[in-house]
């Protein structure tokens, strides 16, 4: 059997290596996505198209308007002259964000009562117009403390107002809150799947194009050694996958990795071994190639949104959480990001091991089945 099964496997590294197109295919989307994700995924907003209607024109007024431009999210692209203009600004996409200032700012400012002030967001796209709306909270929240500050100085004749709580926030594992610590660890993941399923898939379904599967199976080839000397390889560059995007996140975008590489390796390969399962359950339902990517883009993309890699599962309907129940992305994102930013080891991550495990271990169990029933039929 071993015998066998090596002459497979030397078969199929052999056409690997002789694909050059393969390789190039296997390597180079998995830089440029690398690459895409790590400085085009953020949750970052920076210069937010913005206008300003300045009723007041004060000393206050503009105070406040600098505090806006200086902080970097925003950029003034025109100081409006009434409120239609704000509006048609708004509605034609020329602006974001609107900061009505009204007649009487510095005014009310000084006498010590409220000074209303209007923001108005373009909700098209909602992540923008909250990401942006607790930018402005929190740069009108400081200007509202300085001038507080300020009509609080010594000799003024206004009561001192009564202590307040100070907060003081320490992130931890991402002390400076970078998008890039985050998405990272989840590329690993994301690529890792696309790569295997769709190479275990079209691998098998291949042989059965071009017809060489029923002159394989005649062979002294059992099928067993056949499905291992397909998957094997694709186990193979799954793990190549894994250590190559880590690489390249640490030395490239300088992601930190404070946990165990064998921690990492071990979740890796239960990943592994399930999404294998799942690329030879997609070839048994598949008769050509073109089948194959039909079937792949079914289920992958649902994997990708259903894992927690940009979206919390926490906050998606209840139904679709049960779904992510079946998703090994889903715990390998978990392993990953605890892994590489907090350091934590078996003790903290077996669940997700366990999931990882049965997940693996039903779908190869399917597969393996459902593939000797698709060879009779």
């Amino acid at each position: 059997m071993l015998d066998r099964l090596g002459s497979m496997l030397v078969k199929e590294f052999l056409q690997l290596r002789r694909d050059r197109w393969l390789l190039m295919r296997l390597v180079l989307p998995l830089v440029i996505q690398l690459l895409i994700f790590g400085y085009a995924a953020t949750f970052t907003v920076h210069d937010v198209a913005t206008d300003v209607l300045d009723l007041d024109n004060s000393q206050a007024s503009r105070a406040l308007i600098s505090r806006f431009t200086a902080s970097g999210r925003f950029r003034v692209v025109a100081h409006a002259s009434s409120q239609e203009q704000v509006t048609r600004d708004i509605d034609r996409g020329h602006a974001v964000v609107a900061v009505v200032i009204y007649a009487g700012f510095q005014r009310r400012l000084q006498a010590g009562s409220s000074a209303p002030l209007q923001i108005l967001v373009d909700g098209t796209n909602s992540n923008t117009a909250l990401i942006a709306s607790g930018y402005i909270g929190q740069i009108v929240a400081t200007f509202s403390s300085e001038v507080d500050a300020g009509l609080q100085r010594p000799g003024s004749a206004m009561v001192p107002p009564p202590t307040g709580i100070e907060l003081r926030s320490r992130p931890w594992f991402n002390p400076g809150l970078a998008d890039t610590w985050f998405f990272i660890p989840g590329v690993i993941g994301s690529l890792t799947l696309l790569q295997v399923v769709t190479l275990t898939a079209f691998a098998i379904v291949r042989e059965r194009e071009v017809g060489t599967l029923e002159q394989i199976l005649v062979s002294p080839i059992t099928p067993v050694e056949f499905v291992l000397g397909k998957t094997i390889p694709s186990f193979v560059v799954g793990c190549v996958t894994v250590s190559l995007v880590s690489i390249l996140g640490i030395l490239w975008f300088g992601v930190p990795f404070v946990g165990s590489l064998l921690v990492m390796f071990a979740g890796a390969t239960l990943f592994l071994l399930a999404t294998i399962g799942l690329g030879l359950l997609l070839s048994t339902f598949s008769r050509t190639q073109q089948q194959a990517f039909a079937l792949n883009f079914f289920f992958v993309n649902p994997f990708f949104i259903l894992s927690g890699f940009a979206f919390p599962i926490a906050a998606m309907p209840r139904v679709l959480q049960w779904f992510t129940l079946v998703n090994p992305l889903r715990y390998f994102l978990v392993v990953i990001r605890a892994v590489f930013l907090k350091g934590v080891g078996f003790a903290a991550l077996w669940p997700e091991f366990g999931a990882l495990a049965a997940l693996a271990g039903v779908m190869l169990a399917v597969s393996v089945l459902r593939f000797r029933a698709s060879l009779q039929s």
